[in-house]
């Protein structure tokens, strides 16, 4: 069956289209509302600025489709095959059914999904940058370095969620569940998460410059874990583990310690429950391995740490991507939109894309440094064309918090 046959058969009342070999099918921009699709072939269909609400597609296989900014409110996507998909900037996806539905590798970036049903669904290695998924329900779905950077999941269940090496960062997570979720290797850099996380796995978590104040972290597995900057001001440690956990510059004032384990945990300058600075006894840096921080020491008491990362542009003078003195200050040189993986200058016609690129190679190199957009304190922009100004500062202003900038 045709496009043309089904808009047909669609217009004089007909919605019953199950079983059909639709691969391939361009339905771009067509009404078909409340339309049943249960069981039918839509591999690489073309389903983008389409209403599917309240459509039935129940088993339909999605591999590869195209439903970028279609409608999809109330509509039945559960045990549907969407791997691969692109469903980015999806208009309305409200109380969408996508339980157990297979989304790997999907694309879903600034979808909206809110109150979506996402139990038991596959999301390993999907994009949800920046997608709406408040009140989600994500409980018991596999996430496996999934990016959910920047995404809203204010009062989302993601209990029992697998969240292993996922990318939260800059992430809104206020009152999320996070119940024996599995948080291990996951990234969580200046999130705010003071919500009841004990008894979790989150080793290797990177929570760098994240805010912990008032957290239930009882009993809950921190080894190896980066807690560079965060803030834990009141939160419950108890029979917390942070062995080899670094807490470098640490805020634990009034936090609860009773049985914590802190066997060689990095704990230089952060400040104590009792609100005493740590200073180690003759504290030497770690020097890391090959492509991290190299550290010279120039006197006693001061450091200067070059950082270099193989995911921002290499340096094309006599200098260095950035330099951290003493673990305080870190001055990053200028940018310029190449990009790594063809080591050349990119959308040289499209000041949109380059902005986004010159931001990617900052914040590489931020990362490397163990520091987020949230530390920034100064940056400094040459236009070319000042004509460029509004556009350039809307890609600018997405990376910064209005009330800390």
């Amino acid at each position: 069956m045709d496009a043309q046959e089904l808009l047909e058969k669609y217009a004089q009342g007909i919605r019953n289209f199950g079983a059909e070999n639709l691969r391939g099918i361009d339905l771009q921009g067509a009404d078909l509302n409340g339309i049943d699709l249960r069981g039918s072939d839509l591999t690489e269909a073309d389903l983008s600025n389409t209403n599917l609400s309240n459509a039935r597609l129940e088993a339909t296989d999605l591999t590869r489709a195209n439903l970028s900014r279609s409608k999809l409110n109330g509509t039945q996507l559960s045990r549907v095959s969407l791997v691969g998909a692109n469903l980015s900037e999806l208009v309305e996806g409200t109380s969408v059914n996508l339980s157990w539905a297979n989304l790997s590798n999907a694309d879903l970036s600034k979808a909206n999904l809110k109150d979506a049903n996402l139990s038991n669904a596959n999301l390993d290695s999907t994009n949800l940058n920046g997608a709406i998924l408040t009140s989600a329900n994500l409980n018991k779905a596999s996430l496996k370095n999934a990016n959910l950077a920047r995404a809203n999941l204010t009062d989302a269940n993601m209990s029992e969620t697998n969240l292993f090496e996922a990318e939260l960062s800059w992430a809104n997570l206020n009152r999320v569940k996070f119940q024996q979720a599995n948080l291990e290797s996951s990234k969580l850099r200046a999130v705010s998460l003071s919500l009841d996380m004990s008894c979790l796995n989150m080793k290797n978590v990177d929570l760098t410059g994240a805010i912990l104040d008032s957290a239930n972290l009882q009993k809950t597995s921190l080894q190896n874990a980066n807690l560079q900057r965060t803030s834990l001001r009141n939160a419950n440690l108890t029979k917390t583990n942070l062995t080899k956990a670094n807490l470098q510059i640490a805020d634990l004032t009034d936090a609860k310690v009773y049985g914590w384990k802190v066997e060689k945990t990095n704990f230089t300058y952060a400040i104590m429950p009792d609100g005493e600075v740590y200073e180690p006894e003759n504290y030497q840096p770690e020097i890391p391995t090959d492509n991290q921080q190299k550290i010279e020491t120039i006197t006693p008491t001061t450091t200067r740490k070059i950082i270099k990362t193989d995911k921002a542009p290499e340096p094309v003078g006599p200098y260095n991507q950035a330099i951290a003195t003493t673990g305080q200050m870190i001055f990053i040189s200028g940018q310029i939109a190449i990009d790594t993986r063809i080591n050349q200058i990119v959308y040289t016609d499209d000041v949109t894309k380059q902005t986004e690129q010159v931001m990617t190679n900052l914040e590489a190199i931020l990362t490397a440094a163990g520091a987020t957009w949230s530390n920034v304190v100064k940056t400094t922009v040459f236009l070319k064309d000042m004509n460029d100004f509004v556009t350039v500062n809307t890609i600018y202003a997405k990376y910064f918090d209005p009330e800390n900038a």
